[in-house]
C-alpha cells in the first residue's frame, strides 16, 4: 500500500492537473517536472483501478471517474492547504484565489492588482470575477468576495475594509440640455441612469434622510455601465467618488447637487473559511484595503476580522 506521502504527493498532483489544463502547467505551478506529475497520476490510477484523463496528443480530459473523483477531493485537499497556510507563521499568497468584486472597483484596481499584488506573490493564481450582483459565496466557491452597502448574510466572516464616498455625475452636455439642479427636488424631475440589484433599481437616499426612486430610460446592473450611460449623456448616475474622480477632475463628468451629501457606503470583505483564514484571503484583502486607504478614510471597527 503506498505510503501516506505518497498520496498525497498524488492527490496534489491530480488535482493541479485539473485547474492547470495540462500536466506541462501543472508542474510549473508545482516546481516540478512534468513527467513527474505524470508518474504521480499513474500510481494513483493504479491505486484506484480506473482511468482519471483522456489523454491525446490533443486533447486532455477528465473522465466521468476522474471528474467525480476531483469533485470530492479537491474541496478536502484545499482545506488542508487552507488550514496549513493560516497557521503558517509569515505564510505567503499561494495556490488559486477566487475572487468576486464590483466591476468599477476591479476597473480602478486592476492596475495596482495586476503590477503589485500578483508581482509580490508569484505562487499565487488568480480568478478574479467583475460582477455587481450577490455572488453565493458558498455554492460557487469564492474565496473572498468584496461588496459595496450593508452585508446580510450571518454566516459569512466579515471584514470592513473603507467607507466609500458616493457621489451623483453627469455628463456636461446632458446638464447643457437638462439644465442644472439647485435642489433635490429638480434632481428627482431629470432622468437618470438607473442602478439595478437584484432585478430592482436602487433608490437614491441623501445625508439628510430623504430618498428618491430614480426614473429614466435605461437600467443597468454594473457599475461600468453606469458610467458609460453618463457618458454618452444618458441620465444621472450614482456611483462611488472613487470610481469617476478621474472623470471628474478631467471635465468628462460633472457632480449633480453637491451641496447635498450622500452617506458614504462600506466596503466588505466576505468569506466562508470561519477563524482560520488563509493567507491568501488575508493579504489580497489587506491589499485591497491598502489601496482604497489612499482614496477614502479606513473605518474605526471591523465585525468578525477576515
Amino acid at each position: 500500500m503506498p505510503s501516506l506521502l505518497n498520496q498525497s504527493v498524488s492527490l496534489i498532483a491530480f488535482i493541479r492537473a485539473v485547474e492547470a489544463g495540462s500536466f506541462t502547467a501543472a508542474a510549473r505551478v508545482a516546481g516540478t517536472t512534468p513527467s513527474a506529475i505524470s508518474k504521480s497520476i499513474q500510481r494513483l490510477e493504479t491505486e484506484l483501478g480506473t482511468k482519471l484523463f483522456r489523454r491525446s496528443t490533443r486533447t486532455f480530459n477528465l473522465t466521468s471517474d476522474g471528474q467525480a473523483f476531483f469533485d470530492r477531493i479537491a474541496p478536502l485537499v484545499r482545506g488542508i492547504e487552507d488550514s496549513v497556510d493560516a497557521i503558517r507563521p509569515g505564510g505567503g499568497a499561494r495556490g488559486r484565489l477566487r475572487v468576486s468584486m464590483p466591476s468599477e472597483l476591479g476597473r480602478l484596481l486592476m492596475k495596482s492588482i495586476t503590477s503589485g499584488f500578483l508581482a509580490a506573490n508569484p505562487a499565487l493564481e488568480l480568478e478574479l470575477a467583475l460582477a455587481d450582483r450577490h455572488v453565493d459565496v458558498i455554492r460557487e466557491g469564492y474565496d473572498v468576495v468584496f461588496r459595496v452597502g450593508a452585508a446580510v448574510e450571518s454566516d459569512l466572516r466579515l471584514r470592513t475594509l473603507a467607507r466609500l464616498d458616493m457621489a451623483l455625475v453627469a455628463s456636461p452636455a446632458f446638464l447643457r440640455t437638462w439644465g442644472t439642479p439647485g435642489t433635490i427636488d429638480e434632481v428627482q424631475q431629470l432622468p437618470f441612469v438607473r442602478y439595478l440589484l437584484g432585478g430592482r433599481p436602487l433608490p437614491v437616499t441623501f445625508k439628510d434622510g430623504r430618498t428618491i426612486l430614480p426614473k429614466g430610460r435605461i437600467s443597468l446592473d454594473a457599475g461600468f455601465g453606469l458610467r458609460a450611460a453618463a457618458f454618452e449623456g444618458m441620465g444621472v448616475a450614482h456611483l462611488m467618488k472613487c470610481t469617476v474622480q478621474a472623470d471628474l477632475d478631467s471635465g468628462n463628468l460633472v457632480q449633480v447637487l453637491p451641496q447635498q451629501s450622500l452617506p458614504s457606503m462600506p466596503l466588505h470583505a466576505l468569506h466562508a473559511f470561519g477563524r482560520l483564514t488563509p493567507a491568501r484571503v488575508k493579504l489580497f484583502s489587506d491589499f485591497v484595503a491598502g489601496e482604497l486607504g489612499q482614496l477614502a478614510p479606513r473605518p474605526n471597527v471591523n465585525r468578525r476580522p477576515a
